[in-house]
């Protein structure tokens, strides 16, 4: 079997309606090879998801940046995997670098994250990656197994599947991403279903 490559672009907390509408004018009259060679997503900040998803061309894929742990509740701010579902907003993006290191989650936090959303039906977009500090003292190696290893034994313990099962379902991606290579503009190593 051919390798289906997976493009995708996160806006952080980006753009206005009207910088969005361009932004997806130009991506739905772009020449992009068919959906059985490359998925493209396009990660809006939330409150644009909906407008994001009704503009973009269907074969690209709108992709929500976070979302909760659990079912929804009485956690201002976030926004749970069932109303990801309820909005077909099929990905989700779990533990990018800015929510494990300024909002201080931990590496079992973004695996029982990444559970709840496989168990919910989401696919999951999992980033691990090293800080500048961590890449100085040579423990990128140590750093991000540690993060895998939260991500693939907590859902492992979910739903007793292997996570070469879950690579192989296409529901789980593995981004790796320096944060100093981000900040000095060098290029990274992906790592992506195959």
């Amino acid at each position: 079997m051919a390798r289906k490559f997976f493009v995708g672009g996160n806006w952080k907390c980006n753009g206005t309606t009207e910088e969005l509408k361009k932004i997806v004018t130009v991506l739905n009259e772009g020449q992009v090879p068919s959906s059985d060679v490359v998925e493209v997503v396009v990660s809006p900040p939330f409150v644009y998801l909906p407008l994001v998803k009704c503009l973009l061309r269907p074969d690209f894929h709108v992709v929500a940046q976070n979302c909760w742990v659990k079912k929804g509740g009485a956690f201002t701010g976030e926004v749970s995997a069932e109303m990801l579902i309820n909005l077909g907003i099929p990905w989700v993006i779990i533990g990018h670098s800015e929510r494990r290191l300024i909002l201080n989650e931990s590496n079992e936090f973004v695996g029982d994250k990444a559970a709840y959303a496989l168990a919910q039906g989401l696919k999951v977009i999992a980033c691990v990656g090293e800080t500048l500090e961590q890449r100085e003292a040579g423990s990128i190696m140590d750093v991000v197994a540690a993060q895998t290893k939260a991500i693939a034994g907590i859902y492992f313990t979910a739903t007793h599947k292997t996570l070469c099962a879950v690579i192989m379902d296409s529901c789980i991606c593995c981004y790796y991403f320096s944060i100093s290579c981000i900040r000095n503009h060098d290029p990274c190593i992906v790592f992506e279903n195959s």
